[in-house]
């Protein structure tokens, strides 16, 4: 597997994220330390985060409930 960090943002309840290609894994971890994956994230939509004015409103509407997820 070879993870793509996120650049560098500031967010009030996400600490870091980071996308797997060929998996189409998004990783999001979380400031209080739990961390969660998302399967089956097309590229285009880890492209679209990365470019969110705002982490937690992007990951409230475009990807809880949109994919299965796993707390890591």
């Amino acid at each position: 597997m070879a993870w793509q960090d996120f650049p560098a943002f500031t967010s009030s309840n996400i600490a870091s994220i980071r996308y797997e290609e060929d998996l189409s894994i998004l990783e999001v971890l979380f400031l209080n330390g739990s961390s969660y994956q998302y399967f089956d994230v097309p590229i285009y939509v880890a492209e679209e985060f990365k470019a969110a004015g705002s982490m937690g409103k992007f990951l409230a509407e475009r990807i809880k409930g949109h994919y299965r997820y796993s707390k890591v």
